[in-house]
């Protein structure tokens, strides 16, 4: 049998998510409103922060790249996952198909590192507060943000450039709602142990490293809040940092769970709920725990909007 090359595929299909029949409506409308719902509380956040005086902070510029991450995780998937839903089954051009990875594997890169500069934000502000305004300038914080997202675009380029070295002879149907790392490299023949050794190397680099950085960063922010003598004092200092910790909790904990659990141990079913717990729904969640606790995101709301309608 002749041996397929990465230019000789021309399709990949995408077996999606393989819901039921009598609920499949359902599925699709309650996707459709996680989409709408996502799209407009990212976007509310973004024009808050670049509107409202009172958001002038680092804390909420960096927060604005967040929701603009999300933004571009969950359009990179769901649109095909919607059509999944009632279709059944995808059939994409293997360049869409890495276009899709591309910016799916670029989104999760930048909000593992945002999180990371986010914490840092948080370390200095707690810890060091006579500090903060001289080392958390606005130039400053454009610097990070820059090195985020060019870290993020070169990392992610290696990536395709790597998968691009593979030959493919196995079957081209994927059993997942997008195009995720493993289920590509499944369908090669090609000796991939070099690649997952590099992939699995610039995975720690990317996501392990940034987040003993956090777990560090907030064993030295719980023992700052500690030494505060009043409770009210302690629950004030912690309330300002208890929204990253939460987005931090479900982002890493899903994320840890798809690509640190061996894949031979967990079912297809339990693979793409996972996936669509960090892909779908953190991206929802992320303004909604912003804003559900923050006083000044509110008063902004209530400020902002009515001069930007008027």
């Amino acid at each position: 049998m002749e041996k397929k090359n990465v230019s000789s595929i021309t399709t990949i299909h995408l077996l999606g998510l393989q819901t039921p029949h009598c609920i499949e409506f359902f599925i699709f409308f309650l996707l459709l409103f996680i989409y709408c719902v996502t799209i407009c509380g990212n976007l509310l956040i973004i024009t808050l922060v670049s509107y409202s005086k009172s958001l002038y902070s680092p804390m909420y510029f960096f927060l604005s790249q967040l929701s603009l991450s999300d933004i571009l995780l969950i359009s990179d998937i769901l649109p095909h996952t919607l059509q999944s839903v009632l279709i059944k089954e995808i059939v994409l051009s293997y360049s869409s198909c890495i276009t899709q990875f591309y910016f799916f594997a670029l989104s999760e890169t930048l909000e593992c590192l945002l999180l990371t500069v986010m914490c840092y934000d948080r370390y200095l502000a707690i810890c060091k507060p006579l500090h903060y305004n001289l080392i958390m300038n606005f130039q400053v914080c454009w610097v990070m943000i820059m090195i985020c997202w060019i870290l993020s675009l070169l990392i992610v380029l290696i990536h395709i450039l790597m998968i691009s070295e593979l030959k493919f002879c196995h079957s081209d149907i994927v059993d997942h709602f997008f195009c995720d790392i493993d289920p590509i490299i499944q369908l090669s023949c090609s000796d991939t142990t070099n690649l997952e050794l590099e992939l699995t190397s610039l995975s720690v680099l990317l996501a392990v490293m940034p987040l003993c950085v956090i777990i560090v960063s907030y064993v030295y922010i719980i023992v700052t809040i500690l030494k505060i003598p009043s409770i009210t004092g302690r629950q004030k200092v912690f309330s300002t940092c208890s929204s990253h910790l939460t987005v931090v909790s479900i982002f890493y904990g899903t994320l840890l769970c798809v690509y640190l659990v061996p894949s031979k141990g967990q079912s297809g079913k339990i693979t793409k709920f996972l996936s669509l717990l960090y892909t779908v729904v953190t991206p929802l969640l992320n303004p909604i725990i912003y804003s559900l606790r923050n006083k000044d995101l509110k008063q902004a709301v209530v400020k902002t909007i009515p001069s930007i309608c008027t």
